[in-house]
């Protein structure tokens, strides 16, 4: 059976408007920047939320960047496994 394909959501329906048009390659660049400017933005914004709630310092920070946080494959559980 194949996965259905889901809908497109409202930030991919309004980007086909937009690369729909035939625009400048510098405009191109525009765009692209400013998107992941804005997308960088909010994810600093989410983790300084984390920041203040967890009370962390820049010795806690430090300490979770040398953290190996990831799973063996082996400790996922099969539902979650990539199917073949």
């Amino acid at each position: 059976m194949e996965n259905p394909v889901p809908p497109l959501t409202n930030l991919q329906r309004e980007l086909l408007r937009i690369f729909s048009l035939n625009v400048p390659e510098e405009d191109l660049k525009k765009i692209r920047s400013f998107l992941a400017r804005m997308f960088a933005e909010k994810a600093m914004d989410e983790a300084d939320i984390v920041w203040e709630q967890e009370a962390w310092t820049k010795e806690k920070v430090a300490e979770l960047s040398n953290a190996y946080l990831r799973s063996l494959q082996s400790d996922v559980p099969e539902t979650m496994a990539p199917s073949e």
